[in-house]
């Protein structure tokens, strides 16, 4: 079946696709930054192009599926299928499975990395952390969160202690890798979570982490390169990397805005920093400190480091003209853009309370659609 989607311009479609399909989907539109609806058009035109019949595909215990196709396309698509004489579900599936086979995955495309980063404490910066992550991983991307804070808000909102410090951990892995035994993607943990599908894992915080800055001060390699160094042994394992940086200017936070630099041959808009902001004015100051200190990285090593968009968070339009020019002044800048504008609503709060994902918490709050507008801006 089909319905109008407001504005006239697409009609959802509401169908059946067989699990494998729907996963391997996922995961290569998010590998590719297409958009799902996007990929499931483009697979029903050439599948409807396509010159000779294709194979049959089982779609036994098929489940529900549903996206947004351009207006007209469905029916057209509905009678191909009775000409060709399928059901709808096998046509689907054969358009889908046409797509995944004309659009491989980009084997030279490294690792997606994202720094959540502000100087100014109080932002939410581990709340966007944690829910652009957990929306990666919903959309099938195998995901790392990095709890690169060393107060460790994110591992203990998730229900993770942090690793006792003299333990091998990230600090340690950064500042001593010559000396480590233990491979640091063994030090991840799964978030649970049936909308995850095992696909999200955190790097919990250590308790020395509050340490790394004075340990960066003596460290003898390229102390900017620290944090790449430790992660850059992880990275094949996952899709998207999202780090939840602690709010200062020091060495460690260098570290964190170096490694979200673009690298050689790496499509722009894929790495970088996202930036958490508050609708109010010490907020845009400290904006102002931050873009300093990133000028100041570019300047000194040579390097590009993309400001991916901006995150109003906990917006309350309630609390009048400060908020709302400050949300119009965020808006006016265009660049970085404003990627979502998250509501200061309970939700976000009580998954914290019960240590659970917002996403597998309250999956369609209004804060879960904010962090997964997020990443399709980012697309």
């Amino acid at each position: 079946m089909s319905s109008p989607k407001p504005g006239g311009e697409r009609e959802k479609l509401v169908s059946k696709l067989p699990a494998h399909l729907r996963q391997a989907l996922k995961v290569r539109a998010a590998q590719l930054n297409t958009d799902l609806q996007d990929a499931v058009s483009v697979g029903i035109q050439a599948w409807q192009a396509h010159p000779a019949p294709l194979p049959q595909i089982e779609t036994a215990g098929a489940e529900s599926f549903g996206t947004w196709l351009p207006e007209g396309l469905y029916d057209s698509f509905k009678s191909d299928s009775r000409d060709r004489g399928i059901s709808y579900i096998q046509g689907l599936a054969q358009a889908v499975a046409l797509w995944l086979e004309q659009n491989p995955a980009d084997e030279t495309q490294t690792v997606r990395r994202l720094v959540v980063c502000n100087q100014k404490g109080g932002v939410g910066k581990t709340a966007v952390s944690a829910g652009i992550a957990q929306a990666f991983a919903e959309m099938g991307s195998r995901t790392l969160l990095v709890d690169y804070d060393p107060q460790g808000h994110l591992s203990h909102q998730l229900g993770l202690k942090a690793i006792p410090a003299g333990q091998e951990s990230l600090v340690t892995h950064m500042l001593h890798r010559d000396d480590t035994q233990q491979p640091l993607i063994d030090l991840t943990v799964v978030i649970e979570g049936q909308r995850f599908g095992d696909r999200l894992r955190v790097l919990p915080a250590a308790f020395d982490a509050f340490l790394l800055d004075s340990g960066l001060t003596i460290f003898r390699g390229p102390r900017h390169a620290a944090l790449e160094r430790a992660l850059v042994t992880v990275e094949e394992h996952f899709d998207v990397i999202v780090v939840d940086s602690p709010p200062s200017l020091g060495l460690a936070m260098d570290a964190g805005l170096v490694y979200g630099r673009q690298r050689d041959g790496e499509k722009p808009g894929s790495s970088g920093l996202v930036i958490p902001v508050e609708a109010e004015d010490t907020s845009a100051q400290a904006y102002g400190m931050l873009i300093d200190q990133v000028s100041s990285l570019v300047r000194d090593y040579d390097i590009d480091v993309e400001q991916l968009g901006l995150v109003v968070n906990k917006y309350d339009s309630r609390r009048g003209f400060i908020a709302t020019s400050s949300l119009d002044k965020w808006k006016a800048l265009g660049s970085p853009p404003v990627l979502s504008v998250i509501p200061d609503v309970k939700e976000q709060r009580e998954a914290v309370r019960v240590q659970r994902p917002l996403l597998d918490y309250a999956p369609e709050c209004d804060q879960a659609h904010g962090m997964r507008q997020i990443v399709r801006g980012l697309a």
